[in-house]
């Protein structure tokens, strides 16, 4: 009967004690896990040594050591710890370009180019990666992938933009043929760095070379310069008194159209920028404002408020008009006052300054609210390539209100 018993209740003993096993096989994992789960934050800040003492084994300790070697010199070392790093994590970029650039330092450059450019397309996070490619690309003549790669660093930090926009320029001035044509294909995808990158470009004569240059290329592209980027060429190139090269650019891009003396003489084209698009200027005692006039209202004017006390130049443009005679046209609707004694169209050269027309801003008697062409023919001098034509006030000593409407301005070859 005992021996019955006995046997019966073995199994359950049994059971019983592999449960216990199991217990103890899940706690002590539990532990190992949550030591692993500790030691994380440790092997991850802690010195090297300390790290590589209390995990020798680990991938992330491996590489961090393997780093260390590398910066201090110690090629074979680091490369031997980069090596141990990839068999135990074989998708650790960091680790793979530590390898690459052991080889790169032990002379063997077409492995490390292959190991590099393989980190790079695994990471574009990966800085010294891609800044080793884009010097070795650059020795090797490569524009298109060595910009590439610096593209993929200046997206990311701003902190190296001015040395990565430096790197474009100089490539742009001495080897322009090769280089500007890669830097143009960069821009034309308007990366993030790119406002920032032609904002800069104005501190040399070679700097402005380099961007009518890229301006000229873009033009024919899918993003050519914005009106506020060409703007701020042309006005750059006007206060650097480069009044030709503005010439130059302009005939290249045909912005505005050459071969119109007055650009936006209906005040219905926004399109051009300035110097050649009507710039207005606000200040007391005058207000000028492109709005439709209350007898065409399909047809936007430059309406003039003015008290007759202040000075300024209320509107003006930068024309290129040969020498010669010309005809000037403008028409002209008077609200109050006399148009003709306080405000008058000028030409005026633009190097120099020299005013060789003036035309009063209305004629004799004006009927109100009364449509009227003006016209005077106008000299252009030798030596005055380019002028400013400008509405400018005539001031008394006292205020005499004035509100007069301008539109359809031109200036024509007389005769």
């Amino acid at each position: 009967m005992r021996d019955r018993a006995d046997k019966s209740a073995s199994p359950a003993r049994r059971g019983a004690r592999a449960t216990d096993v199991a217990s103890y096989v899940l706690i002590a994992g539990a532990v190992v896990l949550g030591w692993q789960i500790a030691i994380q934050p440790f092997i991850q800040r802690a010195p090297v040594e300390a790290a590589i003492r209390i995990a020798p084994a680990s991938p992330l300790v491996l590489r961090r050591a393997a780093e260390a070697e590398l910066a201090a010199g110690r090629n074979d070392n680091a490369a031997a710890l980069g090596r141990d790093a990839l068999s135990r994590s074989p998708f650790d970029v960091r680790a793979l370009r530590v390898v690459g650039l052991t080889e790169a330092r032990a002379g063997r450059e077409d492995q490390a180019d292959d190991i590099l450019t393989l980190a790079g397309n695994w990471s574009l996070r990966d800085d010294p990666a891609h800044a080793w490619l884009v010097e070795h690309r650059l020795r090797q003549g490569d524009y298109a992938s060595a910009f590439a790669h610096a593209d993929t660093l200046v997206r990311r930090r701003q902190d190296i933009q001015p040395g990565v926009f430096r790197l474009f320029t100089v490539a742009g001035v001495e080897d322009p043929q090769r280089s500007l044509p890669v830097t143009a294909g960069l821009l034309a995808a308007n990366p993030p760095w790119r406002p920032a990158y032609l904002a800069g470009l104005n501190q040399s004569p070679e700097d402005l070379q380099v961007q009518m240059n890229l301006a000229i290329l873009l033009q024919a592209g899918p993003a050519p310069l914005s009106n506020v980027e060409l703007q701020r060429l042309y006005r750059t190139l006007i206060g650097k008194g480069q009044i030709e090269a503005v010439r130059t650019l302009r005939a290249r891009l045909n912005r505005p159209p050459v071969g119109t003396g007055v650009t936006n003489g209906g005040f219905a084209d926004a399109a051009a920028p300035e110097p050649f698009q009507w710039r207005l200027v606000q200040k007391a005692g005058v207000i000028a404002e492109i709005v439709a006039d209350d007898l065409r209202t399909d047809d936007p004017a430059l309406r003039v408020d003015y008290d007759g006390y202040a000075n300024a130049r209320i509107a003006e443009q930068l024309t290129f008009l040969p020498a010669g005679s010309h005809r000037f046209v403008v028409e002209v609707k008077a609200e109050t006052g006399d148009p003709a004694a306080r405000l008058a169209w000028t030409l005026a050269c633009a190097s120099g300054g020299r005013v060789i027309a003036s035309v009063p801003a209305g004629g004799p008697n004006p009927a109100p609210s009364t449509w009227t062409t003006i016209s005077a023919r106008i000299e252009v001098p030798e030596g005055c390539p380019a002028q400013w034509l400008r509405l400018v006030t005539r001031a008394d000593d006292r205020r005499a209100p004035t509100v007069v409407w301008f539109d359809r301005i031109s200036i024509s070859p007389a005769g």
